[in-house]
């Protein structure tokens, strides 16, 4: 699912397959790589490195504060504060640059033939093929959310964990997860009714 929101979306999803006999949790992705292209552009730039080396898992929702990027377990400093900002409100900063008149959607395509791509690979085989996705997960309470996961010839191979998180990272996690539980729920919601 690459519709927005996708916090929502994907429950819909999930719910209308389970009601058709024909949910697979391993099938059923939310996709969420704007956010990690964004974090990890967002911090090349910062740091003056060369993005293609740069790799930062992004966690939670697709939506404002539920995005988590998890810029610690690559650097240290004042500047995870602002770039997780930063990537929160990527969406939103592109609109006002645009005045309005726009949105992300060429961004939006890329992070999508970015995502289709890592799935095709992972169909075919590619060893240890990490992605983040939005995805049935209990990396928390939460039934659906944004984890790294291993894709592999029957997609989900494997949800990771979060691995270490800074302190500002555990309470962004904290504070998003009621917006996140009511996002689902309301997916659930439409969907059931």
């Amino acid at each position: 699912m690459i519709s927005n929101p996708v916090n929502s979306t994907v429950p819909i999803a999930a719910e209308v397959f389970k009601k058709a006999g024909t949910y697979d949790e391993k099938r059923l992705f939310g996709v969420t790589t704007l956010d990690v292209v964004r974090a990890r552009t967002f911090y090349a730039g910062k740091a003056n490195v060369p993005v293609a080396g740069v790799n930062i898992p992004v966690v939670g929702g697709h939506a404002g504060v539920t995005i988590i990027p998890l810029f610690s377990q690559n650097f240290s400093g004042e500047e995870i504060v602002a770039l997780t900002k930063r990537t929160q409100d990527g969406g939103t900063e592109v609109v006002e640059a645009k005045a309005g008149k726009g949105s992300t959607t060429s961004s939006m395509a890329y992070a999508g033939a970015l995502f289709a791509d890592a799935c095709l690979k992972g169909l075919n085989g590619f060893p240890d093929l990490v992605e983040c996705t939005f995805v049935q997960s209990n990396v928390t309470k939460l039934p659906l959310f944004a984890s790294k996961v291993r894709l592999g010839k029957n997609g989900v191979e494997e949800v990771l964990g979060l691995g270490p998180l800074s302190d500002f990272e555990k309470q962004g996690l904290e504070n998003m997860k009621s917006e996140l539980k009511s996002s689902i729920e309301k997916g659930i919601t439409f969907a059931n009714k």
